[in-house]
């Protein structure tokens, strides 16, 4: 059967899978679009299993919140490269997977992968496909949902860090400036209540240490870690934390002037914790050209 450019176009616009890999499959399947869709749709897949194994730590966060105010989607969508954070198939799946959270509450990633989109497929499949097209590993690595008990308040510096607040009482303002002040900040939990005992008991075990490596007799050291582990609450949790655009008040103090109170926060960060793979460009293109030898 002849391949036809209106049948290469056809099925390029339906798989999203350059030109060349449509009129490849065509040729494959001799003409056959259902075939040649699905055959692009297994290399799809095989591509995504390739490069599950390389770093992703570029991308973006994307927020979601529903018509009542009081549900919000938050995710974390990687890639490997900054230039494809910024490529408008990549920022295209990141939305649709913001909305698909939002409607469907997953809770996991591996939930969410698995859900329909509303154009048919999973998101897990499309994700193959977008791998396949663009050429890097891609990947949802994180999705938060928060059901607020008061009002929602949010904000994304740039397109790598965002930050939910969940504020109880106040004003509209007072949300955006504690949401901001959470991207920025990155404190560990709203107040001590939260900080887990075995955080608390590692800080204590080392701070003790340092003490008595300076020479301290016990009754004194003792003294000493009240009083720097005050200080290292005050650094982690959001009430003790110096607020961002009023260094001379606590945000815990803020709050207080201001009747409200924050039930709960959520911040992601692009790559946060991903250990970054050091390339040297230099030795890459190297490589690649004598591979092509």
């Amino acid at each position: 059967m002849a391949i036809t450019a209106s049948l290469v176009k056809e099925l390029r616009e339906r798989t999203g899978a350059g030109m060349m890999d449509c009129k490849k499959a065509l040729v494959e399947t001799n003409g056959d679009a259902e075939a040649a869709a699905e055959l692009l749709r297994k290399k799809g897949q095989a591509s995504a299993a390739k490069k599950a194994g390389r770093v992703a730590a570029e991308g973006c966060v994307q927020i979601a919140t529903d018509a009542s105010g009081k549900t919000v989607a938050m995710l974390e969508v990687n890639c490997e490269t900054d230039f494809v954070a910024k490529d408008e198939n990549f920022l295209a799946f990141a939305e649709s997977a913001v909305q698909l959270a939002l409607a469907e509450q997953p809770d996991s990633v591996e939930s969410l992968m698995s859900s329909n989109l509303p154009g048919g497929g999973t998101l897990e499949e499309a994700r193959n496909e977008l791998i396949a097209k663009i050429g890097e590993n891609i990947g949802v690595r994180r999705v938060e949902i928060v059901h607020a008990t008061g009002q929602i308040a949010q904000y994304i510096h740039g397109s790598r860090i965002g930050a939910v607040v969940d504020l109880v009482g106040g004003s509209d303002d007072l949300g955006k400036d504690l949401a901001m002040h959470v991207a920025a900040a990155a404190p560990v939990c709203v107040d001590e209540d939260g900080v887990p005992a075995e955080q608390l008991e590692k800080e204590k075990n080392f701070l003790t240490e340092q003490a008595l490596q300076e020479g301290k007799p016990p009754e004194i050291v003792e003294k000493m870690i009240v009083g720097r582990m005050r200080k290292y609450l005050a650094e982690i949790t959001l009430v003790g934390q110096a607020f961002v655009k009023d260094p001379d008040q606590t945000v815990g103090k803020l709050l207080k002037q201001s009747g409200a109170t924050v039930a709960s926060f959520v911040r992601i960060e692009v790559g946060e914790g991903i250990e970054k793979k050091k390339e040297d460009f230099a030795a890459e293109v190297e490589a690649q050209v004598r591979a092509s030898q």
